[in-house]
This record gives structure tokens, sequence and C-alpha cells, in this order.
């Protein structure tokens, strides 16, 4: 969610004034992003700074990783990308850094990145398109979106088809397939999950499974350890990160997780960081835990259903 800002100091006030003041006037077109904001951008951006690194992966899904000047930390996919240099986090980039790379258009994702960046680049006279995907559905819109944004309306319609049948093959694959019930661990202590609000949520169920807490109007909800129990998943899903993630080995030594059913019986996916990258990549990683969770599905000569 957005929130409140730091001011920018006076000198980048002034950077971003004389930058402004350099560039010569292109052609451009006008959109309205996903917030509903009406942004005016260049004809042909060439500059571009992606404030997410689901954004990086779309910017790239695209074919369009040479025109990225800047990415955020824990960008790292794909690998070349972690060459690009880092304008900081998510929710504190630095705006000097931003404005020293020149952009002519950012990139910025909705509940990640703070509201009050996007308004200190817009006061700065940066143009700054946002996406807020919350379905998979959702996802591909906000692919051919970016795409229309950066001028490639052909490669984001490509790219949509063929995310829309790897996505339709995995569910010819389990369509009647016993739903197994899935929690997906992001941590225990507290202990948080995927919601009705999140992506991650129809990933489940559209890798032929179903999330327990589904029903939780929100996006990454916080739950006792009881309501755990009580809601009973087969399985748990656990997120592995390059920078950290939650272990089967962790949960056996903790009170409450060690009398799980699912925990007792080894009953646990791992998945890698792709599944909470609302980005093309969430459709690999859509398939592969499809796969996990229906192993005899995908064997080999088997064929689509």
């Amino acid at each position: 969610m957005f929130r409140m800002a730091k001011s920018v100091g006076r000198a980048a006030l002034l950077a971003a004034m004389c930058f402004a003041a350099g560039v010569p006037a292109l052609a451009s077109r006008q959109f309205t992003d996903e917030k509903g904001r009406r942004i005016t951008v260049p004809d042909n951006p060439q500059r571009v700074i992606c404030l997410a690194p689901s954004l990086t992966e779309m910017t790239y899904a695209l074919g369009l990783g040479n025109i990225i000047v800047g990415v955020t930390d824990f960008t790292d996919d794909p690998p070349e990308a972690q060459k690009k240099p880092s304008v900081g986090n998510l929710t504190g980039p630095s705006f000097e850094k931003i404005i020293s790379l020149r952009p002519d258009l950012i990139l910025a994702a909705a509940g990640l990145n703070e509201r009050s960046t996007v308004e200190q680049l817009d006061h700065l006279g940066l143009p700054v398109f946002v996406v807020d995907p919350h379905t998979l559905d959702d996802i591909l819109a906000s692919v051919q979106r970016v795409g229309d944004v950066l001028n490639r309306s052909r490669e984001a319609t490509e790219l949509v088809q063929r995310l829309q049948h790897q996505r339709a093959a995995v569910g010819a694959r389990v369509q009647g397939l016993p739903r197994l019930k899935v929690l997906v661990l992001v941590w225990y202590d507290p202990v948080i999950s995927a919601g009705g609000k999140s992506y991650v949520t129809d990933v489940i169920r559209a890798a032929g499974a179903e999330s327990v807490t589904a029903d939780l109007n929100q996006v990454w909800p916080e739950i006792s350890m009881e309501e755990v129990i009580r809601r009973a998943p087969d399985y748990l899903l656990l997120v592995q990160a390059n920078h950290g993630g939650v272990s089967l080995k962790d949960l056996k030594g903790r009170a409450g997780w060690d009398q799980l059913p699912a925990v007792k019986q080894g009953h646990v996916i791992y998945i890698g960081e792709r599944l909470i990258r609302p980005s093309p990549v969430v459709f690999d990683a859509l398939e592969q835990l499809a796969k996990q969770l229906h192993p005899r599905a995908f064997e080999s000569g088997r064929g689509d259903r």
C-alpha cells in the first residue's frame, strides 16, 4: 500500500529541473496507468527504471532489457539484470540516483513501492507508470499495458498468448484431479500467508489445488497457529528466496508446527521466489507447482488431457 513520503532535497529538485531543461521535446503519448493516473510518456522510451524485480522481469520478457538503466535491490532474474545499476530498495529508493540515470520512463508497482515515491517522482516531472495486478489475468493485462507503454504492443500480445497457452496446458493436465488443500507459508512467526487478494492464491487454484486462506480478504494476511491447525492443510508451500526462506527443519523445531500433520508427514513443497513475482515468470512457477502437486499428471507419454 502507498504511504506518505519523505521530501526530496532541494539539490535533487534542481538537478531534475536542469535535466528536464536539457532534454529536447520528443513525440509523446498519453496513458492511464493501473491506479487511474494519467501520464505522458515518450513515443519510444529508451531509458527505463524498474522499481520492482517483477517489472524488470516483465521488461526483459518483452525483449527490452537493453533499455533498462536502473533496477532495485534483490533484482536477480534474468542474471544479466544484476549488472544494472541499483537505485536502492523497493520502499525507499534514492531519488538522487534515479535522477542521475536520466530516465525517460519509470515503471512502479503498487503494493511494493510507496505512494510517496510515486508522488515525489511526479513532482520531479518524471513519468511513472504504475501496475497493480492481483490475479493471473491481471498480470497478463499488466504485461500488455507495459508493452503498450514501451511501444511494443505486438510483442506484448504474443507474450500474453504464450503465457495463456502455458496456463491452459497446465489446466488440462490437472483437470478433474483431487484438489489438495495448501497453506502458503511466507513466514512462520508470526504466520504470514497469501490471502484472497493475492495472485499466489490464483496460481494455487490454477495448479489444481486450493489455498486454505483464500477466504481471507487481504493480500498477505497474518493468522494464528490455532487457525493453521483448524484449517488443516494437506501440504505446506514454502517459498525459497536467494536471501532466505522457511524450511521443514525450521518448522519441526517449533511448538505447534511440530504437531501439524503436514509437517509430521513431510508434506512440504519448496518453490522459488518466482511464485511471488507478479511477472511472466509466475507462469513458470505455476507449472512447477502443478508438477509437484500432481506428478503423475505430468509423466512422460501421458499427453494433454
